[in-house]
């Protein structure tokens, strides 16, 4: 099945509230999320994709979190990329765990790096940070600690031999980097005893 009909099918399964493009040959399609386990559904039964290939999400600031889950049909050799937002605040969706078990794995990394809920979901422990971590480490407004307590080693700015280390210029600062000044091991020491 070629993507274009891929994309009529979907189209007109979901109407007018799905939306469906096309890009690099691959059929992209953006689902609300109480359709997320009607379209994964859908995939796998009417569209022949029974190969789930993976599942992540993407930190979209302000506009939420986009979750993006890939299926393929081995048998048609067609793939089908499908995506729906959650609001920033509280991201919550239905487990795809009861469509494709391949999904468990992803869920649980999803929902250990971007806090994303999977509702119904068998086993939504940690799966690759400590028990004791706070925080979700792949979101935009994770604040990376290292960063502020040790230099980064990289590049000197150009002009600058590499003898003289201290910068000519402000460094703009990484986005979840805060200010050394107001924080990290360097204000301690600059507000004195």
């Amino acid at each position: 099945m070629t993507p274009e009909q891929l994309r009529e099918d979907l189209l007109g399964w979901f109407g007018p509230a799905a939306t469906a493009e096309i890009g690099h040959g691959q059929l992209t399609v953006d689902v609300e999320p109480d359709a997320w386990l009607d379209a994964l559904t859908h995939a796998r039964d009417a569209l022949d994709c029974a190969f789930f290939d993976w599942l992540t999400a993407v930190d979209e600031l302000d506009a939420g979190i986009r979750i993006v889950a890939h299926v393929y049909s081995p048998s048609r050799r067609h793939g089908l990329l499908l995506r729906t937002m959650l609001p920033a605040a509280d991201p919550a969706l239905p487990s795809a765990v009861g469509v494709y078990l391949g999904a468990n794995w992803h869920e649980r990394e999803t929902h250990e790096m971007f806090g994303v809920r999977f509702d119904g979901h068998p086993n939504l422990i940690p799966l690759l940070l400590p028990d004791s971590f706070d925080g979700n480490p792949l979101r935009k407004d994770f604040v990376l600690a290292s960063r502020v307590a040790k230099q980064w080693p990289g590049e000197v700015d150009p002009g600058q031999s590499v003898g003289d280390l201290r910068p000519k210029r402000r460094r703009n600062l990484p986005p979840g980097v805060p200010d050394p000044a107001t924080w990290g091991p360097d204000a301690s020491s600059a507000s004195g005893p």
